[in-house]
């Protein structure tokens, strides 16, 4: 048996039976697949050794800083590659334009390989160098796998991703520029999990799956430590995050959590969880009260691939950050999400992807309808570059009627250039 230095246990979701962290233990063996597993610490010791006064003093701008809350051996090693410490964006002129009092933009996009996405696969490589496994793998619609083949690389640990043949090229590239083993799946995401599952049961490799490996959610949590460091401890009204699989949220929700326990905080944000129309489970789910633990799987069809899911592996984590911050659900069509990309980049500078534009078309809804006020003081998560998705991007920019000049070199191009200016 493995374990992070002041992890006390592993509770299931669903049914809170408690278990010892064990090598290949992912979720309940009672509830299955549904029963995602938290991973509990000791937080009276852990106040003892980590504190807002140490980490002001440290030098680690990694999320390693906050490696006492995480399930991670302090003698196992971790990626040389800098995961974490990205910037927290002041975003006026975008907020103005959104109607909020504050917004500040977490700029994901700055992680090695473009995603917020580094920060598990981080947790999940040096978890799996600790078991002793020899190859990790995981399915992906392409952000977690190129974090995983990225960090992967620098570490010298294998990595086989599972990833559908209709992900973006340039995510694909990047997996294939890593020297990962790159397996195509025929379908949707769903068809490349559920490949990548059979898998790891046949050949027992480390399975770093969101919404199955109940470490990589420890990761993500590491950039709500950072947003509430770099509010001086005095957290935001509201964050806003672009669910799928829903372990970004759940995991922003148990970074706040671990924050509160730990008297560095006195409250929690509402959380605010934004879908695509196409790929909407939790907000369905929501507004027509249902149990997610047996909701039935719907057809996802989204160009947000990175919050594509027919069945969100961690929408119970999902469902309880939003309900007990008493946060909403928000449903944004794919046409609005594009038209965020260029809004977003051209009045902040932060390039976001089409995932990570959804919470920015949701936090305009949420600010029409009342869900959030002209004196809040936001945060939105934007998760991976606009680079991941440079044909989404054109899009956005073709929807906002946004056009380059076109010239020929000549004694009138100038006058042109300076007539096209002023339209």
């Amino acid at each position: 048996m493995t374990t992070g230095d002041y992890v006390t246990e592993l509770r299931c979701t669903v049914c809170s039976a408690s278990y010892p962290p064990a090598t290949g233990r992912y979720t309940c063996p009672t509830c299955g697949e549904v029963g995602t597993l938290d991973v509990r610490y000791d937080y009276a010791t852990i106040a003892k050794v980590l504190a807002p006064d140490h980490l002001a003093l440290s030098t680690d701008r990694s999320m390693w800083r906050y490696r006492a809350l995480l399930p991670v051996e302090n003698s196992t090693k971790v990626t040389p590659l800098e995961v974490g410490g990205t910037p927290l964006v002041r975003a006026e002129r975008l907020a103005g334009v959104l109607g909020v009092g504050r917004l500040r933009i977490k700029d994901e996009g700055r992680q090695p390989t473009g995603s917020l996405k580094d920060r598990a696969s981080a947790v999940a490589l040096a978890r799996a160098s600790q078991e002793g496994a020899d190859v990790i793998t995981t399915a992906s619609t392409g952000n977690a796998a190129a974090a995983l083949a990225g960090l992967a690389a620098s570490t010298g640990q294998r990595a086989v991703i599972f990833v559908p043949d209709s992900a973006p090229e340039a995510k694909v590239a990047q997996l294939l520029a890593y020297a990962a083993t790159v397996v195509l799946v025929e379908g949707n995401y769903d068809a490349a999990f559920r490949l990548c599952t059979e898998a790891v049961e046949r050949f027992g490799w480390y399975n770093r799956n969101t919404g199955v490996n109940p470490y990589v959610g420890e990761g993500k949590k590491t950039v709500a430590l950072e947003i509430a460091e770099q509010c001086g401890w005095r957290v935001p009204d509201a964050v806003f995050v672009g669910v799928g699989d829903g372990s970004i949220i759940g995991g922003v929700h148990k970074g706040f959590a671990d924050a509160l326990a730990l008297g560095w905080t006195d409250r929690m944000p509402r959380l605010f969880g934004v879908q695509a129309a196409g790929s909407d489970f939790m907000v369905a789910a929501a507004e027509q009260s249902e149990d997610v633990r047996t909701k039935p799987p719907i057809d996802a069809d989204t160009v947000a691939d990175s919050i594509s899911a027919d069945l969100p592996r961690d929408r119970v984590k999902a469902a309880a950050a939003v309900s007990e911050t008493d946060g909403a659900w928000i449903r944004v069509q794919d046409e609005d999400i594009l038209s965020a990309i260029p809004l977003v980049a051209g009045l902040s500078g932060v390039f976001p992807e089409p995932a990570a534009a959804a919470p920015f078309a949701g936090l305009r809804i949420a600010v029409e309808s009342g869900m959030v006020g002209a004196d809040d003081d936001i945060v939105a998560i934007s998760t991976g570059t606009g680079l991941k998705d440079v044909a989404g991007a054109m899009r956005g920019v073709e929807l906002g009627g946004i056009e380059p000049i076109h010239l020929t070199p000549g004694a009138d191009a100038l006058k042109l250039l300076e007539r096209g200016m002023k339209r």
